[in-house]
């Protein structure tokens, strides 16, 4: 392990190479990043790197993203194939059904898309900045894709907009039921309860705090507490653990794994690196279309 961990370090030194990661990808990747947060973080990042090759460990969209926002770098994904579900959730055909429906609306996608939603949609938010944003917007009407429950926990703080919901969910975050967080809260009652907002209405009603990955692992940090429920995907346990040595965690459910951020492997980082790949591909029409909401969201949050 510690061969590849050297050989990676090499590759990057020599090709001009930034790594980022996600806080859901396995530990031993996160660990080797020069950058590791969350989506609205590796968003923003992308745009102040000065490198040739930006290598993204985390799963497609991520990598659109961060291509669209650099189009004069590489950006490789270490695994082509770790695709995001709830990315694909939406369609670009119910946007203009309700746009026709709807004089005013404003279509917000949630980052975690792909980059022909973005290109359909006024602007992209993430968890960490979507009530902001939104609370930002002139328009009464929001068509909130793909995400329903991150969708109607901003609707529940804003009530003089008219939200339309769509179908979309994160599996691991919508596995999560209300009577595992019972039966969590019971076997730990002394433990601060912290759900991302992707969580389903009655889990997010439980909660000491609900917020994005980075929120919590704000929130635990500042936290007087000891003992943490943990509703998100487990990744995030890994920059809990180092940044609070002292406190114990422990998860709501007990499929709080994305498998696709687990396909990002150690090897799979060299691999790339080692490649002659061009990258995350798209047309200039499609990234001047999905750049427009993306850019918006950078300047509102």
């Amino acid at each position: 392990m510690n061969e590849i961990v050297e050989k990676i370090q090499q590759l990057k030194k020599e090709k001009n190479a930034v790594i980022m990661g996600h806080y859901y990808v396995p530990d031993e990747v996160q660990d080797i990043a020069d950058y590791i947060g969350d989506s609205f973080f590796l968003a923003r990042q992308a745009t102040k790197i000065d490198a040739d090759i930006i290598l993204l460990c985390g799963v497609r969209f991520m990598g659109e993203s961060a291509k669209v926002l650099n189009r004069d770098k590489r950006v490789l994904l270490p695994e082509i194939n770790a695709d995001c579900p709830m990315a694909h959730m939406a369609t670009v055909e119910r946007i203009a059904e309700v746009r026709k429906e709807y004089d005013d609306v404003a279509v917000v996608c949630y980052v975690n898309s792909t980059a022909e939603l973005k290109a359909a949609s006024d602007v992209c938010v993430t968890s960490a900045n979507a009530l902001n944003i939104v609370s930002k917007l002139p328009n009464k009407n929001i068509f909130f894709i793909p995400d329903q429950n991150l969708a109607h926990y901003i609707a529940d703080q804003l009530p003089e907009k008219n939200f339309i919901f769509n179908d979309g969910f994160c599996h691991v975050h919508h596995s999560i039921s209300k009577e595992q967080m019972e039966a969590a809260m019971a076997a730990k009652p002394q433990a601060k309860v912290c759900v991302h907002p992707e969580c389903k209405t009655e889990v997010v009603a439980m909660a000491d705090y609900v917020g994005s990955t980075s929120g919590i692992i704000k929130y635990v940090a500042e936290s007087d507490a000891e003992e943490f429920i943990i509703s998100t995907e487990m990744g995030v346990m890994h920059k809990l653990k180092q940044d609070n040595p002292g406190k114990k965690f422990y998860t709501a459910g007990n499929m709080q794994i994305c498998p696709n951020m687990k396909k990002v492997t150690l090897e799979k980082v060299l691999e790339a690196l080692e490649s002659d790949s061009e990258g995350i591909q798209m047309s200039e029409e499609l990234m001047n279309q999905a750049e427009a909401p993306m850019r918006r969201m950078l300047e509102l949050a």
